[in-house]
């Protein structure tokens, strides 16, 4: 979010690209596969997601795999046609850390600031952008970042700590459009989504198979055992307080606010900068 804010005061910008910093197999063809569905006044989209294998000699990406996607599913078996359920689920991979949009809806969306990052921003342009400018882009064929442990004893930090997060981004935002959450849906949700991804984790072990990748079948039921017990955390703490965290305000709000704060953060920056420089440091 900051990020945003410290392009959008160096003056007239018309794309914002992010993505991760921790990606071991970067290029610059995948930043320009990124901003072109964006940059390219042809192409007309105001917003692209990135996505890519995540494979080495194995299946990466289990959040995605084993949580997100067959909750979403499991919801959409619960509650039946959803707009804003298929939208999510259309995406090929909706955790990924790289996307870029047009500088205004930079400036409208509103994100939470936590592990929800993600789901959250796919939700606010969602809300905030018609469908049919919005895009995904596939960036490279290998694709890998450090990764993180399961943390399965302590949900305070890791990927049980990150599923928690996007459980409850997904329940507010679910919410927010007219779904009723109750201790008998949490109860339905959980025995839906371990089924759900059951049954995933043997379509995986058949994708192993046929493209001879090691494959730790014990490995993949502990992790959905560990996000089920998320699942269940974040349901609590749901229903203990809906709404949370607010969502980081958005840029308008904030120049509202505070007109000139976009040029103060700006030369906030470069002062910091000229210190880093001067004392032979780089950042």
């Amino acid at each position: 979010m900051d990020g945003f804010g410290y392009v959008l005061s160096n003056g007239p910008c018309d794309v914002i690209a992010l993505h991760d910093c921790d990606i071991t197999t970067y290029s610059r063809e995948l930043l320009a596969r990124l901003c072109y569905p964006v940059a390219n006044p042809n192409v007309d989209f105001e917003f692209a997601k990135g996505f890519y294998a995540r494979v080495s000699g194995k299946m990466h990406g289990r959040v995605t795999r084993l949580f997100v996607t067959p909750l979403i599913r499991s919801l959409e078996a619960i509650f039946g046609y959803l707009p804003l359920l298929v939208y999510l689920d259309s995406f090929r991979y909706p955790l990924a850390g790289e996307f870029a949009m047009k500088a205004d809806l930079a400036r409208v969306n509103r994100i939470p600031g936590d592990w929800g990052l993600e789901v959250g921003t796919l939700a606010e342009v969602y809300r905030n952008c018609s469908l049919k400018r919005i895009c995904q882009t596939e960036l490279c064929k290998n694709y890998d970042h450090k990764h993180q442990a399961l943390s399965a004893e302590d949900p305070a930090k890791g990927l049980v700590r990150m599923c928690i997060d996007i459980a409850k981004t997904l329940f507010r935002t679910l919410a927010a459009e007219g779904v009723v959450f109750g201790n008998g849906v949490f109860n339905t949700l959980q025995v839906q989504y371990i089924r759900t991804a059951q049954d995933a984790i043997n379509r995986y072990r058949a994708d192993a198979a046929i493209n001879s990748l090691e494959f730790d079948r014990h490995e993949e039921e502990g992790a959905v055992a560990a996000f089920a017990r998320g699942l269940k955390i974040a349901a609590a703490q749901y229903m203990e307080d809906p709404l949370g965290a607010p969502l980081i305000p958005n840029w308008n709000r904030i120049t509202s606010a505070i007109p000139d704060f976009l040029e103060m953060l700006g030369e906030a920056v470069e002062a910091d900068s000229a210190v880093a420089v001067a004392a032979g440091g780089v950042r």
